[in-house]
């Protein structure tokens, strides 16, 4: 089974656009960077060229005799099947991080041949410019953040019916109990899986939680290995203690990070660089606490009060040791942990809606929380999670009787409904509030 993803449409509209510059494709390991590359290449253009720095040592010595683009390029097409023609072929560099020439040379192809398509990615490519000391070309390319396979992805892939029903669906009125509940299965199998493909395609195709399992286990083994290669040996234990208390840290009642969770005695000044690497390789979202909800949350964050998740729930789950069926069924308690849960899922619904914009939070005392404060368009949405149909808690009418937003949302697994000011809107469909909000 194929996922169709979205960020396709994005590179499309890219390819178009007259002032293109080449893009730089980030993101954790294991998410579908080469496979999406490949596709729109496949898709779009006459060709599609592709060069791995890792795979073909060889093709490092095209960047280190010139630094012009159009030699680079006579260079390269000894080393490809396909012809090199402009806007007919679609150029990747793959796992640039190998070759800093390489990396260098798209300020150049902006500046000298610009008629050229050009992506470029790598893995732990965050990781890999900063321990090399690489200048990413400010200016010269367009940085693209790609995630793992968000729900709306899954969904259109395991219901096309149920998909194209909340597609068309324009005003907030109740769902039919057959659609809701069809949301519900499918978003609890995409809490069990996880967006990272090869998870979600086993989840999808029915292969059974051994095979599912057996893949998360996988990335997770494969991001340990990533720690001894691309991190200085005396952070390993740091990075790896953070990892490993991901589960700790979400499973209390109060998410915040704390340090000593990671070891005791453990102090900011000794982990920072730690929590950092993991941001670079895009294993986990950092959410930083905000003093007042005003415009631009940005001016009033606190960069010492934030929250860490995981780049996918289902690596969570699976890095928390958590049973499949803890989450498919409806009458287990896991209590705290089901909250992390939901709040780590909506929140990588929220990162595929904007492209990456980070939302923020908001815990003025130990008695309220709003667990995203999200930037959109000219106003400030306060964004209350619930885990399934669990709406307890006064958070949410604190912060109206205070702050007085014109739209706030709670999701959870009621169902949809605009009240007052207030949309409640089921989890699974955390993508699509922004078309109901008034």
């Amino acid at each position: 089974m194929i996922i169709k993803r979205d960020i396709i449409d994005i590179f499309k509209r890219w390819k178009d656009d007259p002032h293109r510059k080449p893009i730089l494709l980030e993101g954790a390991r294991q998410i579908g960077k080469t496979w999406a590359m490949e596709t729109f290449g496949k898709e779009c253009f006459e060709h599609c060229a592709k060069f791995d720095f890792d795979r073909q040592p060889e093709v490092k010595a095209a960047f280190q005799v010139s630094k012009d683009p159009r030699r680079i390029l006579k260079e390269l097409s000894m080393y490809s099947d396909v012809p090199l023609v402009a806007g007919q072929t679609l150029i990747v560099f793959d796992e640039i991080q190998e070759c800093e020439e390489a990396f260098n040379s798209l300020k150049y192809f902006y500046e000298e041949a610009p008629d050229f398509h050009i992506i470029a990615a790598g893995s732990m490519l965050g990781v890999a410019v900063k321990k090399r000391h690489m200048t990413v070309p400010v200016g010269k390319v367009e940085i693209v953040r790609m995630f793992p396979v968000s729900f709306k992805e899954f969904l259109r892939a395991s219901d096309e019916k149920t998909f194209a029903f909340v597609e068309e669906l324009d005003t907030p009125r109740h769902l039919p109990e057959i659609v809701l509940n069809k949301l519900k299965t499918e978003y609890r199998r995409y809490m069990v899986s996880g967006g990272m493909p090869d998870a979600a395609v086993a989840m999808l195709e029915n292969r059974g939680m051994s095979a599912l399992d057996r893949i998360l286990q996988g990335i997770l083994d494969l991001y340990e290995l990533d720690f001894a290669k691309y991190a200085e040996p005396r952070e390993i234990p740091r990075i790896h203690a953070i990892w490993h208390s991901l589960p700790s840290q979400l499973g209390k009642q109060n998410r915040k990070f704390i340090y000593k969770v990671v070891k005791t005695g453990a102090r900011s000044k000794d982990y920072e660089d730690a929590l950092l690497w993991l941001e670079d390789a895009g294993m986990i979202y950092r959410i930083n606490n905000v003093s007042k909800p005003r415009m631009p949350l940005k001016a009033y964050e606190d960069p010492d009060a934030f929250k860490v998740y995981a780049c996918d729930c289902g690596l969570l789950r699976r890095l928390a040791n958590l049973p499949a069926g803890i989450i498919t069924d409806t009458a287990a308690n896991y209590t705290e942990f089901k909250g992390a849960m939901a709040e780590n899922a909506v929140l990588q619904s929220l990162l595929a809606l904007t492209e990456g914009q980070t939302p923020f939070y908001w815990s003025p005392d130990s008695k309220a929380e709003i667990e995203f404060l999200m930037q959109w368009k000219e106003e400030i949405i306060p964004m209350e999670v619930k885990a399934e149909n669990c709406v307890s808690g006064r958070s949410i009418t604190v912060y109206d009787q205070e702050y007085h937003p014109r739209n706030r949302v709670r999701f959870s697994f009621l169902n949809l409904q605009y009240n007052g000011n207030l949309l409640s809107c089921p989890s699974p469909l955390a993508e699509w509030f922004w078309k109901w909000i008034q």
